[in-house]
């Protein structure tokens, strides 16, 4: 904290602010003058509001802080949570809450300065959608987002110069090289003048000279015109062409369909749309309203706190439990009665499930098709651009084919015979090498035979000789006919120079009285501009102030607009509890029973004496099954003896069955040894 205030501190001493503050005088800062000097930071920031907080109410001032802290995204620390408990602490000027927002203010002021600049011509006005209806009010509307986006664009540009890298120094120098340049043409343009008045009918020459430029400036404009009715003629053409091939596709579409494959078609697709509409879509809209429904609750409903969440989280788990517990209940109680029921809902529920995936894969399938036709088209457009041509279908891809194999095979035919001239050419190489080898087996005989006879060399110098002799020859006859070009070419810029000069020197009188007649002009330009400039300055002063006072008249309306539709949603929100209270008082003060019995006083008596008379025969059913409890219990004992008695009979019931059985097997094998 004291490295934040020290912060804080040092950047209010520094420029723009210079308050001279340590960290006692800034500490034992009243609430009023913290609000003060925030307000001045703020100001600073965006000088719209650089106010005394003193002229206005706190809650207006509140208000205007934390509009811009939202423009600015200000976010509060993490050791206010509450909402609310930061806007308390911003209009009384508490400590902990103003501290945090100087310190983050004075850590970004540029950024910030440009984000509330930007604010001020990019946070979009929003006009109610029954103002919309109104078209004059829409076109307004429209002209003013594209006003916005093109303010958007002209910033980036503006942006983007900005961080280009052209340094001053590099732009001075710029400059200076470009009046450097202009003093060289200026001198140029004078000497040109110079020359230009001693050759006679020098304005008749200005004129067809001016009217010689206007007619090139005409054709270039003409020829550009002829370009762009070009290109405007090809993308007719292509238009054209795609237009045909859609028109060529139905056409394949229509031959190619039956009148019964048609007829499902269209059925399939109206049982789809069909299930879209009413079922799907509508599931869907019910849905979204009920979330919409929901979220408005929230927003309409006071900020919470982690306390009241955790209570909420709560409530929710004990009502969950509840319900599993009646379904559980419910279950148990209607499982064998519904046992066939919960397997056809069952099957419903998955064959439902099923029904709404296929339609949504269907209609993701409808989708991508329509983004491949988009596509195709564009790749059509694109190969028409590039090649001219349409894309080939059917027959005359075949026949494209066909024509493909007959080059292939052409080619092949041209490549065998490439590779028997190359083989030639290979042959032939070889010759040439063997005759180079027997020239120079040749020449060295020569040689041999040369020094032989004591004349070595004669041979090369004769070749030489007769080399250096055509070349000769051959500069001799080209400095000849250079040397009379040049000398004609001379006469005739002499002819051209003396007829330019007398031709030129009316036109330099004429440009001497001229370049007086600008001369004043350009006097008379400067005064006029001083003029002009001096007006256009309080013009805009004027301007200025008008705008400031049109800017809080535009803020005032805003607040009253708000004001307006406050009070007209209260107004109407009276009208229908007003019109509620009047219904029920009619209906209960008519001596119309039925009437009466609309009366919702009638309607909750009613239900009522209906509950009271439920808890009658339920307390009834209590007092009888309490009187029975004792009879009942002490026979569901006797019950559960006589069960008991009957099972002990049984057992030695059983067991005298077994011992008789026993002794029927021991007297028969007694006899049978008897016997014996």
């Amino acid at each position: 904290m004291s490295d934040q205030i020290q912060f804080i501190v040092e950047k209010l001493n520094q420029e723009p602010f210079k308050k001279n503050y340590n960290l006692i005088t800034f500490d034992s800062l009243e609430s009023m003058q913290l609000l003060q000097l925030l307000n001045d930071v703020l100001g600073e920031i965006d000088p719209k509001h650089a106010v005394d907080i003193r002229e206005e109410l706190p809650e207006q001032t509140a208000k205007r802080m934390l509009s811009l802290l939202g423009i600015l995204k200000y976010k509060p620390p993490g050791s206010i949570s509450d909402l609310s408990a930061f806007r308390q602490g911003l209009v009384t000027g508490s400590k902990p809450v103003i501290h945090p927002v100087l310190h983050w203010l004075l850590q970004r002021t540029n950024e910030l300065k440009k984000r509330a600049y930007l604010a001020r011509f990019l946070v979009k006005l929003e006009v109610p959608v029954e103002f919309l209806q109104d078209d004059t009010v829409a076109d307004i509307n429209k002209q003013y987002e594209e006003l916005m986006e093109a303010f958007k664009n002209l910033h980036k540009e503006c942006e983007q110069l900005k961080t280009s890298g052209l340094s001053t120094a590099e732009i001075r120098r710029d400059i200076s090289a470009m009046e450097e340049e202009k003093d060289q043409l200026v001198k140029r343009v004078e000497r040109l003048k110079k020359r230009v008045e001693t050759v006679q009918n020098h304005q008749q020459m200005l004129e067809i000279a001016r009217q010689l430029r206007l007619e090139k400036e005409r054709e270039e404009s003409l020829a550009q015109q002829k370009q762009e009715q070009k290109n405007q003629l090809f993308h007719a053409e292509q238009r054209l062409q795609r237009a045909q091939l859609q028109l060529k596709e139905m056409h394949h579409a229509v031959v190619d369909s039956k009148p019964e494959s048609l007829m499902k078609k269209l059925e399939e697709e109206i049982n789809f749309n069909s299930y879209l509409v009413s079922e799907k879509i509508p599931r869907e809209l019910e849905s979204k309203k009920n979330s919409a429904y929901f979220l408005q609750k929230v927003v309409a409903e006071p900020a919470m706190s982690q306390s009241d969440l955790n209570v909420l989280e709560s409530k929710i788990n004990e009502v969950n439990a509840e319900m599993n517990q009646l379904i559980e209940k419910r279950m148990m109680k209607y499982e064998p009665i519904d046992s066939k029921f919960s397997m056809y809902r069952q099957q419903a529920s998955i064959i439902s499930r099923k029904k709404e995936a296929k339609a949504e894969e269907l209609q993701a399938a409808k989708e991508e098709m329509a983004s491949t036709e988009r596509q195709m088209l564009q790749k059509t457009s694109q190969a028409h651009e590039l090649e001219g041509s349409d894309v080939l279908k059917g027959d005359e891809f075949k026949h494209y084919v066909n024509k493909l194999r007959s080059k292939n095979t052409f080619y092949k035919k041209k490549r065998l015979e490439i590779a028997e001239i190359t083989a030639e050419y290979g042959i032939l190489q070889r010759t040439e090498e063997l005759l180079k080898q027997r020239h120079e087996a040749i020449q060295q005989q020569l040689q041999a035979t040369e020094d032989k006879k004591g004349i070595s060399g004669y041979s090369y110098t004769q070749e030489e000789l007769e080399r250096v002799s055509a070349v000769k020859s051959e500069m001799d006859e080209m400095k000849g006919r250079t040397l009379d070009n040049m000398s004609e070419m001379v006469k005739k810029l002499n002819a051209m120079v003396a007829e330019k000069k007398a031709s030129l020197a009316p036109v330099i009188k004429e440009l001497r009285q001229l370049r007086q007649n600008c001369q004043e002009l350009t006097q008379e330009c400067d005064e006029k501009k001083i003029q002009y400039d001096s007006c256009a300055a309080g013009l805009e002063s004027n301007r200025s102030t008008l705008e400031q006072e049109v800017k809080g008249l535009l803020e005032e309306c805003v607040q009253e607009e708000s004001n307006y539709r406050y009070i007209n949603c209260m107004k109407r929100n009276l009208e229908i509890q007003l019109q509620r209270a009047k219904e029920e008082m009619k209906a209960y003060v008519s001596p119309d029973p039925q009437e009466r019995r609309k009366a919702i006083r009638e309607q909750y008596t009613r239900m009522i004496l209906e509950q009271e008379n439920f808890g009658k025969k339920l307390r009834e059913k209590q007092k009888a099954v309490r009187e029975s409890h004792g009879p009942n219990m002490k026979q569901i004992k006797m019950w559960q003896d006589f069960e008991q008695l009957m099972e002990c009979k049984r057992e030695c019931f059983l067991k005298q069955q077994n011992q008789t059985a026993i002794g029927q097997v021991i007297q028969e094998g007694g006899k049978d040894r008897l016997v014996l």
